[in-house]
């Protein structure tokens, strides 16, 4: 199974992933739903200590943030060619100290450490982004968040003049360690956008983050960016992105677009100001795609009829192509990305007329089924040639997901190795500018509550054996 291929296609001209800057600027969003005044009233007066804070686009500087000193982070400009920038973060020589003291932090399994390293370097990345981690798991949302911004703030600050978020042209190499963070602070603030109604700048971020490497596509934006052009109701976009990338991507391997694509067509349909040629042509087109999803992937209905509190039809149940067979069966790579696909956008499909349409769609598919339609066991080949492995940058989206019922069906060699929250799965062939010097390994002793939930993000986490160690 593969979504990426050669990037000679994806030159300078290459509009989806252009944008304009203040998209990425939550407050847009909210104005449209609540108004200018309701967003600024909620504003607090600046402090005097404001000047100390660059102007920036991603990220507010607040007055509750420490004063800001450059923590010794730079970017460089490694070459340009064909129209793309290809740019890389570097270290300073004191910030890589503070890196060896946050990687010996990490080792201790207590969270203090770090707190006590941030408060000795308050725009240091990686503890912005590890301690955030900890504070979402104790349900410190607004802490969390502002954690990552923090990062984000640290991280704008460091850009290269001709670094550009919104051309779709300025690249990042995830192999250095250096750059992978920024990747991580991105993708964790585009959640915290989705997740607090701002879709629309979720999916400005997601086609910011798909653009520092489209080639490589290192967090897999392509499984998520239907998911957040559908929340934004965009659905010429991505209609417009599968026509566009669907020759060099394979996208409709994905279960992700072949679903998501039929959902497109569908609510154009429904839209009120289309004619009613235009209404039928698109509804077709919505039955097509769906069908053939279905019958591509039938181990995505009956989970998905479970996550939406959907009792199915006893013949869908009892018959051979949707029932339990068609989930067991599938090979490994299939069951992640289906898994994955069904807990992301279940909610997508609780709609009273969503769901109409799709129980007319399953009826019509098992008719086809029946009738021995070639297609069936043509998709059935396909299934058994394909998925039989997911590529790594799959295992590291997934991860960062946090969707169980993907977390679940990972491999053995994913669950069975420690992943720590600021580097999840580094690819195997890392770029490294700088090494770690040997440090005698010093075990953990007397854990506490806080360092056991710090523990708890390894898939390998074993409660019981934790405190076994600790009671010897």
């Amino acid at each position: 199974l593969t979504i990426t291929n050669d990037e000679s296609w994806i030159g300078s001209e290459c509009p989806f992933l252009c944008q304009y800057i203040r998209n990425l600027n939550p407050e847009t969003e909210l104005k449209r739903y609540f108004g200018a005044r309701a967003v600024q009233g909620d504003q607090r007066p600046r402090q005097r200590n404001r000047q100390y804070h660059r102007s920036t686009w991603m990220t507010s500087p607040k007055d509750s943030w420490p004063r800001f000193s450059r923590p010794g982070i730079s970017m460089t400009l490694l070459q340009s060619k064909d129209g793309i920038q290809f740019f890389t973060f570097e270290h300073g020589r004191d910030y890589q100290q503070v890196q060896f003291k946050f990687l010996d932090a990490v080792e201790s399994m207590d969270p203090n450490n770090i707190v006590a390293l941030l408060q000795l370097n308050p725009y240091h990345i990686d503890s912005l982004l590890q301690l955030s981690d900890v504070c979402r798991i104790q349900e410190d949302q607004e802490m969390a968040r502002d954690l990552i911004e923090r990062a984000m703030y640290s991280f704008e600050c460091a850009f290269h003049p001709l670094f550009s978020l919104t051309s779709g042209t300025s690249r990042l190499d995830y192999l250095r360690p250096e750059n992978r963070a920024f990747y991580l602070a991105l993708y964790k603030h585009m959640m915290f956008l989705e997740k607090r109604g701002c879709p629309r700048t979720a999916l400005e971020y997601c086609k910011l983050i798909l653009s520092l490497d489209p080639d490589s596509d290192p967090l897999c934006m392509l499984l998520l960016i239907d998911f957040l052009t559908l929340r934004s109701r965009e659905y010429q976009s991505l209609l417009q992105l599968h026509q566009d990338w669907e020759e060099h991507r394979n996208l409709s391997q994905l279960p992700n677009f072949a679903f998501s694509t039929a959902l497109c067509h569908f609510h154009l349909s429904q839209q009120e100001d289309v004619d009613p040629e235009e209404s039928d042509k698109e509804r077709h087109k919505a039955d097509q795609l769906l069908q053939n999803a279905l019958i591509m992937f039938p181990g995505v209905l009956i989970p998905l009829l479970d996550l939406c509190t959907v009792q199915p039809d006893p013949t869908v149940t009892s018959h051979a192509f949707f029932g339990p067979k068609s989930q067991i069966g599938q090979p490994p790579a299939l069951a992640e990305l289906t898994a994955l696909y069904v807990g992301r956008t279940h909610t997508l499909w609780r709609e009273a007329a969503v769901m109409l349409w799709l129980e007319e769609s399953v009826k019509e598919v098992l008719r086809r089924v029946d009738a021995k339609d070639p297609l069936v066991e043509d998709c059935q080949n396909k299934r058994k040639q394909r998925y039989q492995s997911a590529p790594r940058n799959i295992h590291r989206h997934v991860l960062l997901s946090e969707i169980k019922e993907a977390t679940s069906s990972l491999p053995l060699e994913v669950t069975s190795q420690p992943v720590m929250g600021f580097d999840p799965l580094p690819p195997l062939d890392s770029v490294m500018s700088y090494t770690r010097p040997e440090r005698q390994h010093v075990g953990a002793t007397n854990e506490s509550t806080l360092s056991l939930f710090f523990r708890s993000l390894l898939p390998n986490f074993n409660f019981q054996v934790s405190c076994t160690d600790q009671a010897k």
